[in-house]
């Protein structure tokens, strides 16, 4: 996902907010397993770099086409630097990760993000409720026992990348909110476009090269990966940001795991321990707080 600004919301008929809600939780939580399906026939930060440069220049092309602005070069220098963040650590680290992690654990982990978000944001002064707090050390628990034992920690270099992962997305959400950015839109589609260059750069510091013509099995999931994860999932979000309280939109955050674990489950025959499951209900259990806590404070209480 990309560091957008949230606007206040806009009444909208329930029907279009059922719609909108379903296709970020459907579409987002099955893209774990289609990185999964993609990763036979594209290494995984060339297939990070192919799907960003084809939904960013698609997405570009129609914004311009419509008449949006392009960013300033201040806006370009910003895009630059947030992309590394907002693409390349996180969504490539997912990728690497899930060479060795199966996609339901990967969706897991990156469930801690608005637990780190809570963090970064304590750090640049905003003070959290004592809710927040309790959300927090809940939240932090669930992360050191998904951390301790299960699956991920048989996997060193899939543990360090699902920590990089929600990191990066974290401070890049926070970091960005008090820069100069484009139209939401244009700056998702920006950032994709500068992200599929550190993506290449980063393929290729990894000695990643496409071994033959990908099957077409794993060219089908890539591609599904950028019309549904990057154009359709995202414009959903960016119009739910425009409609709906940020609490309701980012609810995505605690219903995308447990949906990624059952598509995983069940379309991509994973399995997952009883430890596994434990986890993930305490990690989504302190981000439901943190976040009605959150709700309740911008509604004016505490």
């Amino acid at each position: 996902m990309n560091a957008i600004a949230q606007p206040a919301p806009r009444t909208a008929p329930a029907f279009a907010v059922a719609l909108a809600l379903a296709a970020v939780y459907t579409l987002w939580g099955s893209t774990y397993l289609a990185i999964r399906f993609a990763l036979p026939g594209y290494p995984p930060f060339l297939l990070g770099a192919c799907r960003m440069a084809i939904a960013g220049v698609l997405m570009y092309a129609v914004l311009r086409r419509r008449g949006v602005p392009a960013p300033t070069r201040a806006q370009w220098r910003t895009i630059a630097v947030l992309s590394i963040f907002m693409v390349l650590l996180s969504n490539g680290f997912v990728n690497l990760a899930e060479t060795q992690v199966g996609s339901g654990l990967a969706a897991i982990a990156v469930a801690s993000m608005p637990l780190f978000a809570g963090v970064f944001a304590m750090l640049r002064g905003r003070h959290p409720s004592r809710a927040e707090w309790i959300g927090l050390v809940i939240g932090f628990a669930g992360v050191v026992w998904l951390s301790a034992g299960g699956a991920l920690s048989g996997s060193p270099l899939g543990l360090a990348c699902l920590i990089v992962a929600p990191l990066a997305w974290a401070w890049g959400s926070i970091w960005s909110r008090d820069r100069d950015l484009p139209a939401p839109f244009m700056s998702a589609a920006t950032q994709m476009m500068v992200g599929s260059v550190w993506m290449l750069v980063a393929a290729l510091l990894h000695g990643e090269r496409f071994a033959g013509v990908p099957p077409w099995q794993a060219t089908a999931a890539m591609l599904y990966l950028v019309v549904a994860g990057s154009i359709f999932g995202f414009t959903a979000y960016i119009w739910l940001l425009h409609h709906v309280r940020p609490a309701l939109a980012t609810s995505y955050a605690y219903v995308n795991p447990p949906l990624a674990v059952a598509i995983g489950a069940l379309i991509g025959g994973e399995a997952f321990t009883a430890h596994d499951l434990g986890a993930m209900a305490v990690i989504l259990a302190g981000v439901v707080v943190i976040t009605l806590a959150k709700a309740r404070a911008g509604n004016g209480g505490r």
